[in-house]
This record gives C-alpha cells, sequence and structure tokens, in this order.
C-alpha cells in the first residue's frame, strides 16, 4: 500500500528550516515530489548552496517520512535557490545580492576576507562576483593573481561593457586591470566614485547569486556611492581584536546603521584572531588581544561570523594569488564557516525585512 502525497507533506510539515523557523512545506522549499509504491522520491530547496545544515536538514526530512511507515524506500535531493530581495536591483536584474565588505581601519585584512569568502561561495556552487572598491589601493588583481590581465569588452547597440575577468569560479572587476600596477591613481573622489559607478552600469555582470564590494578603509565618498547606485542587502565589518581597531570598526557600523543609509549589518569577522606557528598547530597566542571581535558584536547584537588566525599560509595565498581557502587546512575551515553564516545570515535578512532603498544623500 502506497502512502499519499498529502502524508507525506503533512510529515515534512514538522521539519522546520533552523535559520528562517519555519516548515519546509510552508517555505516551498518541498519539490517535485513523487510517490511509486513506497518509494518517496522529493527535492529540498535550501536558501543557500552554502547551508552548513544541508546534512541536518536532510537527515531529518528522512526521519519524518520514515515515522509514516518505516518500510519506505526515502530519496532526497539536495539543491538550493539563493534568496534573494522581494525587488531585483534595477541596475543589476540577474544580481540576487550585493554585499558590502567594509572596516573602519586600513590593514585588518579586510581584502584577504574578501577574497576568501568569495572563492569559498564560489566552492559550494553559488555565483559569484567581486568588485574591488578600493580604488586608490586595489588588491584583488593581486590577491587573484591576475595582475598583468586586461578585461575584454563587448558591445550591445551603441553601448560598450566590460566583461570582469574570471579567476576560481569568482567574477572579478578592479581598476588595477585598467590603469598599469607601477602607476599611481592621483583622482579627486568624484572621479573615483564615477569609476565605481561604472563597474555597475557597464559591466556585464550576468547572473550572480552574491556580488561582494570590497570597501576602502573608512568611510567615504565611495561608501556613499555605493549605497547611493544600488540597494545593498547587507553589509560585513571586518575587524583585528585590539583596541584601535575596534573603535574604527564600531565608526563603521555606525555608518551603515544612520537613518538616512540604513544598511543592515550582516556580521562581523575577526582577523588575526591569534597566531598559531605551524609546528604548534594546537597552540594559540592572542598577541592583540582576545575576543574583542566577538565581544564587538555582542554589544551591538550583531551576528558574529567568525575568526581567522595569524598563519603564514594567509601572507603567503595573497603574495601569490592563490587564497587561502583552496589549501584546504585550517584556515580554509575557518573561511568556509564564515561564508557558511554569511550565506545564513543573507537568507535571513532577505525573508525578514523589507528590500534596502538607495539612499538619497545630500552633499
Amino acid at each position: 500500500m502506497s502512502v499519499t502525497r498529502e502524508e507525506v507533506l503533512e510529515a515534512l510539515s514538522d521539519v522546520i528550516d533552523p535559520d528562517l523557523k519555519k516548515d519546509l512545506v510552508t517555505l516551498n522549499m518541498i519539490k517535485d515530489l513523487k510517490i511509486d509504491g513506497s518509494k518517496v522520491n522529493f527535492t529540498v530547496e535550501l536558501t543557500t548552496p552554502a547551508c552548513p545544515l544541508k546534512e541536518k536538514i536532510r537527515s531529518e526530512c528522512e526521519e519524518a517520512v520514515l515515522n509514516i511507515r518505516d518500510d519506505l524506500k526515502v530519496e532526497i535531493n539536495m539543491s538550493s535557490s539563493v534568496t534573494t530581495l522581494k525587488n531585483s536591483v534595477a541596475m543589476l536584474p540577474n544580481v540576487k545580492n550585493v554585499i558590502a565588505i567594509a572596516s573602519g581601519k586600513g590593514g585588518v585584512g579586510k581584502s584577504t576576507v574578501t577574497a576568501n569568502i568569495a572563492v569559498s561561495l564560489a566552492k559550494t556552487g553559488a555565483k559569484v562576483g567581486v568588485i574591488d572598491a578600493d580604488i586608490f589601493g586595489p588588491s584583488m588583481p593581486t590577491m587573484f593573481n591576475c595582475e598583468n590581465e586586461q578585461p575584454q569588452v563587448k558591445k550591445e547597440g551603441e553601448k560598450n561593457y566590460i566583461i570582469p575577468l574570471e579567476q576560481y569560479g569568482v567574477k572579478i572587476i578592479s581598476i588595477g586591470f585598467l590603469t598599469p600596477p607601477d602607476q599611481a591613481i592621483v583622482w579627486r573622489g568624484p572621479m573615483a566614485s564615477s569609476a565605481l559607478r561604472q563597474f555597475f552600469t557597464d559591466a556585464d555582470w550576468g547572473e550572480l547569486d552574491y556580488l561582494l564590494i570590497d570597501l576602502p578603509p573608512g568611510t567615504s565618498d565611495i561608501h556613499l556611492t555605493l549605497v547611493q547606485t544600488v540597494p545593498v542587502t547587507g553589509a560585513v565589518i571586518v575587524t583585528t581584536p585590539q583596541k584601535v581597531a575596534l573603535a574604527d570598526a564600531i565608526k563603521g557600523l555606525a555608518m551603515f546603521k544612520q537613518p538616512q543609509i540604513n544598511v543592515p549589518v550582516l556580521g562581523i569577522v575577526e582577523n588575526m584572531a591569534y597566531f598559531t606557528p605551524e609546528e604548534l598547530p594546537d597552540n594559540k597566542y592572542y598577541i592583540f588581544g582576545q575576543h574583542g571581535g566577538r565581544k564587538l558584536a555582542e554589544k551591538h547584537e550583531i551576528p558574529f561570523l567568525g575568526e581567522v588566525p595569524i598563519v603564514q599560509s594567509i601572507r603567503e595565498s595573497g603574495d601569490s594569488g592563490y587564497p587561502a581557502v583552496l589549501k584546504g587546512d585550517v584556515v580554509a575551515d575557518a573561511f568556509l564557516g564564515i561564508s557558511q553564516k554569511l550565506a545564513q545570515q543573507v537568507a535571513i535578512r532577505n525573508a525578514n525585512f523589507d528590500k534596502t532603498k538607495v539612499v538619497e544623500v545630500k552633499s
């Protein structure tokens, strides 16, 4: 005797998405349900391919169906469709989420974190792009080992579009691709802002789940240009544990929380959290202080996405243009965990809050 579709859906309605706090049936995450005698086959469509709870959800779904009858044969396929804001970005209709990666202070490793999060997300199967918005100190060409590359240009109608370079599964645009590497960029603020706008308006990004914006340090014209140009899904703040870095990180938080900007902060990443010698991998030395970023997140009631140790391989990876996350060690695990938590926060944000509006700031 076969089970009915209604029985299976009723059983699966007891499985709750841990992030969205609703059952999978209500969330319309159960797809392609097929029943053939005692065989039950269906797909669970997650909100991101980077979901860290994938196996937990699969196990709970199987258990729920077997609770109907323990002799059923259950086959579950796991897929994903990254969530987006309620309205797509008019300027970037095929880009689901724009995420700002910011820091109040320079030298905290923000570009390193951006590059490794991008590659981590791409490794899970997500479609990822990076805009190097640090016009005066671009890092992405070095981080991705493509300093000497130049993007192609294609023409559609009367307009030319830049085709982003692609490396390690990530699409990238940087001013570093368009100027000689040994030439300083001496521009006033409006020129730098214009260049950033062109990275949105004059580039063929195609379909992206996540477009990460590697912002310069501080709170400047570039930051205002970003929030005035596109609706930003949310921001990530990168800091190190010491007091001087945390003081500047607070300024970055305050900028995004200003009423006229009002960009949700998705979380804090603590970089250079502790030093671990290669020959003593189990030892941790908190040379810059302990848990400063975590305490900052707790104080401001913001998700703590994770901490990254000081390891020589990270510096070597940045210099060689081969992101540390590709090496499969403790650092790779750290960045993978951070990217999964970020993807979770994006899904939660999109499910519970309205679209971020383009900011209108009078100069």
